[in-house]
């Protein structure tokens, strides 16, 4: 079986980046042990990092995001709850209906504007209690976005909405799975947005660019929580620290580069606007991810990432019936973006081809 060729531009996410040859060899150096025991020091001081970085009093290293907000929703919840998420949420539409199956709650969605809703959309989700109706008990907010086109929550409204769950006794969960992407388009610290919160995590494998992991936060008491069902679903690892390394060394080194990310898709995004037949809104670009509707070209989201990478090397990736998404990342340069930007335009004028 042939290994495909890798694409010459891949805009498909920024869960693709390769770890750079600098973080290689840090890789390959990094001190380890076993990280059950407790006894990796490369494992310790990436969950210290990242525990000082969320402002949090603990944190534990897991091996995918989805492990971490699943845990992090076990955790806090009841079988039979009922928790509100927006409708693009990532536990709703990407984990497998994992709440459900692992937690046994129901996922309320609510109709938010790009991926954000409303203290008013909030507050007036929350059940009323009754013996016959479920309890809400918590709330979960992705930042940013995913679905919403990499959309920062602003501050002011994720203050609004932690503060009427705890005015409710509910409890609070960030899935800050491009967190660090907000908070450098933002300039708001990322402990800043975690306090508002009691569990959060970060990805590792994204903008980041290390090559697996994320770390989930919160108090001592609730990551030794974690931690058990860390163990319990087979998240437990031996000699962490060959992983969690690269981690560390992109929590040191690819924190503020995250910024030419940001340019990059804003670049993207004002030139894409220029081409005939695709509709996007350039001003909805506010961290590294770019969406943009090819129904005026008479394809198919499916047909048009097929054309660009199959006839120019150029890797995007479907979001919708229409709707084609690109990731700017660690592993696209600026050098890059006209080249990708010249084949989505070949491709937006070629149009459907007569049978």
């Amino acid at each position: 079986m042939s290994t495909p060729q890798r694409p010459r531009i891949d805009l498909y996410s920024d869960t693709i980046t390769l770890p750079t040859a600098a973080m290689r060899t840090f890789m390959a150096e990094a001190p380890i042990g076993d990280e059950q025991k407790g006894e990796d020091p490369s494992v310790n001081e990436l969950t210290a990092m990242a525990a000082e970085l969320l402002g949090k009093e603990a944190a534990v290293f897991l091996p995918s995001g989805t492990m971490c907000n699943e845990i992090a929703l076990a955790v806090h919840s009841r079988p039979g709850d009922e928790i509100l998420a927006d409708a693009t949420a990532h536990i709703i539409n990407y984990e497998v209906g994992g709440p459900a199956a692992l937690s046994g709650i129901n996922v309320r969605a609510l109709e938010g504007e790009r991926g954000v809703f409303t203290a008013e959309q909030f507050r007036a989700a929350i059940r009323t209690a009754s013996r016959y109706a479920p309890a809400t008990t918590g709330v979960v907010i992705e930042q940013t976005s995913n679905a919403g086109g990499g959309t920062v929550w602003p501050l002011e409204r994720i203050e609004e909405i932690t503060g009427i769950a705890r005015e409710r006794g509910m409890w609070t969960h960030m899935d800050g799975a491009r967190l660090l992407n907000a908070s450098v388009a933002s300039d708001i610290p990322p402990r800043t947005y975690a306090a508002h919160f009691d569990s959060v995590f970060i990805d590792l494998s994204k903008g980041l660019g290390a090559p697996v992991g994320g770390i989930l936060a919160g108090t001592k008491e609730f990551i030794d929580s974690a931690w058990r069902l860390k163990q319990r679903w087979g998240g437990a690892m031996r000699q962490a620290g060959v992983i969690a390394s690269a981690g560390v060394y992109a929590l040191r080194h690819h924190v503020d580069r995250l910024a030419e990310d940001h340019a990059n898709a804003r670049l993207l995004a004002k030139e894409l606007a220029k081409i005939e037949k695709l509709a996007i809104r350039p001003e909805h670009v506010e961290t590294n991810i770019v969406l943009f509707d090819v129904s005026a070209t008479g394809l198919t989201a499916a047909e048009f990432a097929e054309r660009t990478i199959t006839d120019h090397g150029v890797r995007v990736s479907v979001f919708g019936p229409t709707t084609v998404r690109v990731v700017t990342h660690l592993n696209v340069t600026t050098e890059q973006i006209p080249e990708a930007v010249e084949a989505i335009a070949k491709v937006a004028a070629s149009g459907r081809k007569a049978a």
